[in-house]
């Protein structure tokens, strides 16, 4: 049964809004040149949000760091077919949604999500969940790089019970699968959605350890690669594996399309395109490459914590 008790949206709004600027002003001081562009929009069906961009020549190609708190009187069908007792009800979602790009093949692309959506109608108990996660997309892996961030996902995790890192990990093996090309997006981290113990409070502590976890878990890892020379051949890898994130989002990823289905701001949603992409017909990399090792190594589920190099 749903709890009677729902989630403190003022809490989480000003959770957010906080853990926003905590993340901007990180990848300002660690970009070194550019800063975020703040663009506050309104929703005319209710709600809104602000959005921040950095876009340069610095460290990072483009950084979109998202806030957005919608609301509306019914969910559109389309968004509300999979759950038909959200039908006719009102609802908020709010959440935080951050990918960065860096113009360096050797820093990962990262991508992270905090949410919390809540429906009610009089007289019945409101329903509401939270979900969210982070998640390393490498182009060069490195196992250490691999290893910091699952233990630093793990982490997030432990406060909240030892079966929900390999819980949630497993999730986002799953999730992040791009299932017309039979491959992982990247090496996973954390996915968990549709979050409703019973209990408002915990969920959302459990949804602010995997927010404040997010900086400690990249940053380390920039920091170790960001130095490292490349040329035309790691950049031109790099902008062909950028496909594959744009057909993740475009086809899976379940918040671009609840944004888009429930009348979204378009700008805002698709923020986490990368400005620079390059497709190739049936390209295989060559045997024996680094880029090759990208595909034997590190796009494959593996349990990082235990397994040995």
């Amino acid at each position: 049964m749903p709890s009677s008790i729902a989630p403190d949206i003022a809490a989480i709004r000003d959770y957010l809004l906080t853990l926003q600027d905590t993340i901007c002003g990180a990848l300002e001081r660690e970009d070194g040149i550019s800063r975020f562009a703040t663009d506050d929009w309104t929703r005319p069906s209710g709600g809104g949000g602000r959005t921040r961009v950095l876009a340069g020549d610095g460290l990072f190609e483009q950084a979109g760091v998202n806030f957005s708190h919608v609301q509306g009187d019914r969910l559109p069908p389309s968004a509300s077919a999979h759950r038909p007792e959200l039908a006719g009800r009102c609802f908020q979602a709010l959440g935080l949604s951050l990918v960065i790009h860096p113009h360096n093949p050797y820093v990962p692309t990262s991508h992270a999500n905090v949410r919390c959506f809540v429906a009610e109608r009089e007289g019945e108990n409101p329903i509401w969940w939270f979900g969210g996660g982070f998640d390393l997309t490498p182009y060069y892996g490195f196992d250490e790089d691999c290893l910091h961030w699952h233990r630093t996902a793990q982490a997030a995790c432990a406060p909240f019970g030892e079966d929900i890192y390999p819980r949630y990990k497993a999730w986002c093996d799953e999730y992040f699968y791009l299932r017309h090309r039979d491959e992982p997006r990247g090496i996973g981290g954390l996915f968990y959605d549709d979050l409703n113990s019973g209990n408002a409070e915990r969920d959302f502590a459990f949804m602010r350890s995997v927010g404040d976890h997010y900086l400690q878990a990249y940053l380390p890892i920039v920091q170790r690669r960001k130095d490292t020379p490349y040329g035309e051949r790691e950049r031109d890898f790099q902008l062909y594996r950028r496909g594959r994130y744009v057909e993740f989002n475009l086809v899976y990823d379940r918040g671009t399309l609840f944004g888009l289905q429930s009348g979204g701001r378009t700008e805002s949603i698709l923020m986490s395109l990368p400005p620079e992409v390059r497709w190739r017909y049936a390209w295989t990399p060559e045997p024996g490459s680094p880029e090759a090792r990208l595909y034997e190594r590190y796009l494959h589920p593996r349990d990082w914590l235990t397994e040995k190099p």
